[in-house]
């Protein structure tokens, strides 16, 4: 019985990794595409700011950019989340980074990674993307972008001044996320927050 729990709740986390296999990369070696998606997470206790892991995966994005590798960043993340308003947050700091705000799109419904992919294609046509997070979470968002009909690759984001302790515990808690991760994608649910076609992605691109 406990081997078969253990291959129970271990299912999910390696259908995450092996469909994923073949799409994460680290920055140095990420392939280019038109939008980069960056998932929000908490913001600093000032709520102005970004906290590490989010500072890492924003200034992620800004090299990608900057590299000629990116052209549109989309920020999708909690507008009303418990730390702050995770995409306003993002886009501040992304112009901050030098990333031209005509070319910031942000997304204040991504409620969770599930939500962020299916409205990146959904709402904002995204077909075709770069998606950054840390190297723990970054499986589970290719699988359920790709299983949501967008081609994505994975980068992994930075992640100074993250302690160790922390991005452990938060590779324990994506194990267990891997659930919900393949529950959400047999189910097909649509996102919390639907909304209509929003053109913005394409019309940042089309600035050239």
């Amino acid at each position: 019985m406990g081997v078969v729990g253990v291959l129970l709740v271990s299912g999910p986390w390696l259908w995450t990794k092996i469909a994923a296999h073949g799409h994460v990369h680290g920055e140095a070696d990420a392939p280019s595409a038109d939008v980069v998606i960056v998932l929000g997470t908490e913001v600093a206790a000032d709520r102005r700011r970004p906290a590490d892991r989010l500072a890492g995966r924003l200034e992620t994005a800004a090299a990608l950019v900057r590299d000629g590798r990116a052209r549109v960043v989309l920020v999708s993340g909690d507008g009303g989340g418990a730390s702050g308003d995770e995409p306003t947050v993002m886009t501040s700091y992304l112009v901050e980074l030098g990333v031209d705000p005509g070319r910031v799109v942000a997304d204040p419904f991504g409620l969770d990674t599930y939500d962020s992919c299916a409205r990146a294609r959904e709402v904002y046509g995204v077909t075709r993307a770069l998606i950054v997070t840390q190297s723990y979470h970054l499986s589970r968002a290719v699988t359920l972008c790709r299983g949501l009909g967008v081609d994505v690759d994975g980068v992994a984001a930075r992640c100074a001044g993250c302690p160790a302790a922390l991005l452990a515990e938060k590779a324990v808690r994506d194990y267990f996320a891997s659930g919900k991760a393949a529950w959400d994608a047999a189910s097909g649910r649509p996102p919390a927050v639907r909304s209509p076609v929003d053109p913005a992605v394409r019309d940042a691109l089309a600035l050239g």
